[in-house]
């Protein structure tokens, strides 16, 4: 494990809210279980720039990587539990969402519907550390010796263990999304 810039993620972005969720699906698959129709999503590219998302808190942003589908949420749906332990089931999901500005963070790894781990930086680990991922936080804790922010670096690590996805700036800003509206899902 290497440990990787994410300034351009914390610079441009850190006032901003935002939620990237990965999900072993098709993209299809996925606007489909958020209640979507995947005709009514077009082309467009990853916003360089915070003001530039498409109908901020309406649109999300989705294209494949490999044999995960990403999803770039500009609000809060790759927090709810209710929403990704759905969208997990069958299948695997990780969510990392943040708002660098009060330094707010959540993360989870859902396997068929079940929350394997989860982080908050209200509250830490919400969940223990599962044995599969006991080295690789390890790993993260010796490359990362002091207190940071889990959206600084540690978080884009794990997700990196845990789908095979590297997330750069050049791979989300080189990459077509197909953006689209999704209903607002009912609160639990």
């Amino acid at each position: 494990m290497q440990p990787f810039d994410v300034s351009w993620l914390c610079g441009e972005y850190a006032e901003e809210c935002y939620s990237f969720i990965y999900i072993r699906a098709t993209p299809e698959q996925v606007v489909s279980r958020l209640g979507g129709r995947w005709e009514d999503f077009t082309p467009g590219p990853f916003p360089d720039d915070p003001d530039d998302y498409p109908d901020l808190g309406e649109s999300i942003g989705v294209t494949p990587i490999g044999d995960w589908t990403f999803v770039f949420d500009p609000a809060w749906l790759g927090t709810r539990e209710d929403v990704i332990t759905e969208l997990s089931e069958g299948t695997s999901l990780v969510s990392q969402a943040a708002l660098g500005i009060k330094g707010i963070e959540d993360f989870y790894w859902c396997e068929d519907g079940e929350i394997r781990f989860a982080f908050g930086s209200d509250d830490g680990y919400r969940t223990e550390i599962p044995d599969e991922l006991v080295d690789t936080m390890a790993e993260i804790d010796r490359l990362y010796p002091s207190f940071h922010q889990f959206y600084e670096g540690p978080a884009f690590l794990l997700v990196e263990r845990l789908t095979g996805i590297r997330v750069t700036e050049q791979l989300l800003k080189g990459s077509t999304l197909m953006w689209g509206v999704v209903p607002e899902p009912a609160k639990p």
